[in-house]
């Protein structure tokens, strides 16, 4: 009884803040700036949008499906609790490409990665 969980629709990363076309990855890849991590790409494009919006890719050289999901989800639920937290600057295109060795990492491993690739880009407020 005392552990309360969050309604799923509420947990979930709204469709405002997601990236799902192909034809936005490849124009943020393309234009954007990028920094690296040994588990992590990511690129940025400063957007129109008034909410940074963000997308996430795992090939499939990753692992096969149930791995590269659980991989999306970690990386989706590290946004969400930074976005939640109002720790993302607002205004940008993000975008956040596994690399290989995300393969053996733990979710602590992909948050922190994360958190250092935002702060690197001086996408973090406060």
């Amino acid at each position: 009884p005392g552990l309360r969980l969050p309604a799923r629709a509420s947990a979930a990363m709204r469709k405002k803040y997601r990236l799902r076309a192909n034809s936005d990855f490849e124009r943020i890849h393309r234009k954007g700036s990028t920094w690296l991590h040994p588990l992590l790409v990511m690129s940025v494009l400063p957007s129109s949008q008034e909410a940074s919006r963000f997308g996430f890719a795992v090939g499939r050289r990753t692992g096969k499906a149930v791995k590269r999901n659980q991989i999306k989800r970690r990386m989706r639920e590290a946004v969400r609790l930074r976005m939640q937290r109002d720790e993302i600057a607002a205004g940008w295109d993000i975008v956040f490409i596994a690399r290989r060795p995300i393969r053996d990492a733990s979710y602590h491993q992909v948050d922190h990665a994360i958190g250092l690739l935002l702060r690197r880009a001086k996408l973090v407020s406060g």
